[in-house]
């Protein structure tokens, strides 16, 4: 009976005033102890009132059944085909859809419908691969950032190439954890080439120049990346690489030579078909027999046997997997491939030794910018100790605090 006088007076009560009844009678089928038959009026009522005139009957009923899971399934499906607001509130919080309907509706839906599902907690694999599809650009942003979505790698992938080119999209999977490291190289990529076309198109270098220093930056992230993640993510970097024509002999020279040879182990692996194991046992050599082998059955120039060879034996002298000092070149791997490299003839070897020139001369310049910082660190506790002496004993006892 209340139900119905509810409905007659929605005939002629003003608009703000039906969506607070609206409201009242959505938290009243949720939260009361109606009986079957009233709950059966109300469910109808609220059914009904869907198709008031005024919107903001139909938000007030999506504000208090989107999330409860109590909502009449139906009630449900006909919010989320009204107008984008109220639609947004329901696809972001309602527990009673499927993923069918999570499907289907980031497939017809706009942009704020597909942003309230990319938003929802523990999106399953099927919505958040329908969404790398179909999602437009502020959705997928908003997928990437949701760090309790099971995104597969091949959603991930897809994501990457429909909206690679956006900023915003590259920095929040960039965030994500689970990104693949192969992944990772492939946004590095298209922010070289971003960056590399922007400053030619501003005259700043010329072309040959800003393509060099994109590749070289392509390369130095390529090594790091393969150095800092999970073991299978180096031969998905170099299989990154070797389809996009990246993976070359100098990139693979410099993984070497950065004292940090997972890159370049999993590039003699992919060039050369022979077995993980073969090749391991090759590179960890410390008489270099088979070196020059591994480097022709790889492909790579002969004028390069003689670097490729000092920088293995070199890497093996002060171990193979011991890793590099730091995130660039180490100058004595480096010295000792010079010193093999300085009385080679033949218009490869100029190119050869262009290429160690200009690595030199990126440690050097490594070096002085860790050397300067270190010295202004040491210039700032010199005038913190000038202003207040105590400041230097508070400092030791809080490292022999540390210390136990």
């Amino acid at each position: 009976m209340i139900v119905r006088r509810f409905l007659l007076w929605a005939r002629t009560a003003p608009a703000e005033a039906r969506a607070s009844g609206a409201a009242a009678l959505a938290g009243a089928y949720l939260r009361s102890g109606m009986s079957d038959e009233d709950r059966h009026e109300a469910e109808t009522a609220l059914m009904a009132l869907i198709d008031d005139p005024s919107p903001l009957v139909r938000r007030a009923i999506a504000e208090e059944m989107a999330p409860s899971m109590r909502t009449p399934r139906n009630l449900a499906l006909c919010l989320i085909a009204e107008q984008s607001d109220v639609a947004a509130l329901v696809l972001a919080h309602s527990p009673v859809l499927t993923e069918a309907d999570l499907v289907d509706a980031a497939a017809v839906g706009d942009m704020l419908a597909q942003k309230a599902i990319a938003m929802r907690r523990c999106l399953p694999v099927s919505v958040c691969a329908a969404l790398a599809e179909v999602g437009c650009e502020e959705a997928l942003v908003t997928l990437a950032g949701n760090r309790t979505a099971e995104i597969p790698d091949f959603s991930l992938e897809r994501m990457i190439e429909r909206h690679g080119d956006s900023g915003a999209l590259r920095e929040a999977l960039l965030e994500r954890v689970d990104l693949p490291g192969g992944l990772r190289q492939t946004i590095a990529a298209r922010v070289s080439d971003t960056l590399a076309s922007f400053i030619t198109g501003c005259g700043w270098l010329t072309p040959e120049r800003s393509a060099r220093l994109a590749r070289e930056s392509t390369e130095r992230v390529a090594v790091a990346l393969a150095a800092g993640g999970e073991a299978s993510d180096a031969p998905a970097i170099v299989e990154v690489l070797r389809v996009t024509g990246r993976l070359t002999s100098g990139l693979i020279l410099r993984s070497l030579l950065s004292g940090e040879p997972a890159l370049a182990e999993a590039a003699f692996v992919s060039l050369s078909g022979l077995p993980e194991e073969r090749v391991a046992a090759l590179l960890r050599d410390k008489r270099g027999a088979g070196l020059k082998a591994l480097c022709r059955k790889a492909g790579l120039p002969a004028s390069l046997e003689p670097a490729f060879s000092a920088a293995i034996l070199a890497l093996n002298a002060r171990g193979f997997d011991r890793g590099g000092a730091s995130n660039g070149i180490d100058r004595g791997l480096l010295r000792a491939v010079l010193i093999a490299c300085e009385r080679l003839e033949g218009p490869e070897v100029d190119g050869l030794m262009g290429l160690l020139r200009r690595m030199d001369a990126e440690a050097a310049r490594e070096e002085a910018r860790s050397l300067a910082d270190s010295l202004a660190d040491d210039a700032a506790l010199a005038l913190l100790v000038e202003a207040d002496p105590s400041f230097l004993i508070e400092l030791a006892e809080s490292d022999l605090r540390d210390a136990a």
